[in-house]
């Protein structure tokens, strides 16, 4: 007597996670979050949320900082101060207290989609060269905003710190102080104030965020600790740009 045979089902099929899930999943289950990632790339939710929260730290600084005299302590500390009269200060103490709000505003806004696009771009470019992921641009892209979502926190904290702190107190230079520059002295060198700025939790986290992200692309040519490896060197020449310039210009 003929039987009929049921197909078996796919073991590679999962149910894909919705967009607000995987940004839960980034946080509590990155590994099967970005491997859904990679299956359909999507960025828009993450992006939407970034810039959100982006201007409402803008907002936040405007509400919270006395841009006079933040313009005139910046004045104060520049090399010109000695050469400048009262009037020239006074000058560009206005200046920048009508331009900076509007500025603050503007970086806000489009701060978020541009550093995403740029680690993207590096990203992408490093992981196709170096360890032949194959990838697209638009995985790159998705990977990188959702390893992103790490800002979401720090710019919750940072809102807090400016609310908290005295009116016109807020260290906008390191705001939340996650990084160990925190605990260097004023008069500190700059190169190492940049050195320091860059080994910041929220920086480290994202990156294992990309690694993971990226590992998922090309699982074979990504195995074991090479994803981080290239995470991590890619920082890593960023780190040392960043503090060659400072010690240039310092």
């Amino acid at each position: 007597m003929a039987t009929t045979s049921m197909p078996a089902p796919d073991a590679q099929a999962q149910p894909a996670i919705g967009p607000l899930a995987r940004i839960v999943g980034v946080f509590f289950s990155p590994k099967p979050t970005f491997e859904d990632i990679v299956r359909k790339p999507s960025c828009v939710l993450p992006l939407v949320l970034l810039t959100l929260f982006s201007i409402g730290v803008s907002f936040a600084i405007n509400q919270r900082m006395n841009w006079r005299e933040f313009m005139s302590q910046q004045i104060e500390k520049s090399p010109q101060a000695a050469s400048m009269s009262a009037e020239q200060k006074e000058q560009r103490i206005e200046g920048g207290a009508k331009f900076t709000p509007p500025f603050t505003y503007a970086i806000g806004l489009l701060g978020p989609v541009l550093g995403v696009l740029v680690v993207a771009l590096a990203m992408w470019g490093a992981y196709n060269l170096l360890a032949g992921a194959n990838t697209d641009f638009a995985t790159s892209l998705a990977i990188t905003a959702h390893a992103f979502m790490t800002g979401l926190l720090s710019s919750l904290l940072f809102i807090l710190v400016l609310y908290l702190k005295p009116y016109g107190t807020a260290d906008l230079e390191n705001p939340v102080a996650t990084n160990l520059a925190a605990v260097l002295p004023d008069d500190s060198a700059k190169w190492l104030v940049a050195l320091l700025k860059s080994i910041d939790v929220f920086t480290l986290w994202t990156l294992v965020l990309l690694a993971i992200g990226f590992a998922a692309t090309n699982p074979k040519k990504l195995k074991g600790g090479k994803a981080f490896t290239i995470a991590f060197s890619v920082w890593a020449a960023y780190v040392v740009c960043r503090v060659g310039w400072a010690f240039i210009f310092s």
